[in-house]
């Protein structure tokens, strides 16, 4: 699929593998001084076909290198869209698809975000999401469209055999929180998408 030239080419939208997964690159204005960007656009958004209303910004900072956050995601009626972004660093960022009767269920996408780049990836309702920082001091910023919900939070064992997800770090170089550690394998998760 070619990529979408939107609202006077403020931004690019690229299929990411699996076609409800977005890369979203907003246009930067360089000059002199550094540049600007648009980093959102609702309007722009909409054009494209992608009507989403965020309720709210989470940002992150993984101090050291190799730390893995995920794989999470929120189930109904607390399900979440994300666009999510560097700001600072670089994370490998990943999108399973748990949706039961999808075409791609238990497939991953994966995109490396930087703040070079200014990439951002949107992770549709139904898939888990997760990242692994490539560099120190690495910032995530992401806009969701559910509040956070921890009786709804769910999550999937990032490293999971059978997903073949080609992290940069092995598990035994992985930074996890206690929480993520517990997480099961796909197979044995029994809250997914219908």
């Amino acid at each position: 699929m070619a990529s979408e030239a939107i609202a006077e080419m403020r931004i690019e939208i690229r299929p990411a593998g699996i076609p409800d997964v977005k890369v979203i690159v907003p246009r930067r204005y360089p000059d002199g001084r550094g540049y600007f960007s648009e980093t959102y656009n609702k309007k722009a958004l909409a054009e494209a076909g992608i009507e989403l209303v965020f309720v709210q910004d989470n940002h992150s900072l993984s101090v050291e290198k190799g730390l893995v956050r995920g794989l999470h995601y929120q189930i109904p009626p607390s399900a979440q869209d994300k666009l999510v972004r560097v700001v600072r660093g670089a994370a490998f960022d990943v999108a399973v698809d748990l949706r039961r009767g999808s075409s791609t269920f238990g497939k991953f996408v994966s995109v490396v975000l930087s703040a070079r780049e200014g990439n951002q990836v949107l992770v549709p309702k139904g898939f888990a999401h997760g990242f692994c920082t490539l560099e120190p001091n690495t910032e995530v910023v992401y806009k969701v469209t559910a509040y956070y919900s921890p009786e709804n939070e769910r999550g999937v064992f990032w490293n999971d055999p059978h997903l073949n997800i080609p992290w940069p770090i092995t598990e035994a170089e992985a930074i996890l929180s206690e929480k993520d550690k517990r997480f099961l394998p796909l197979a044995e998760v029994r809250d997914l998408f219908d």
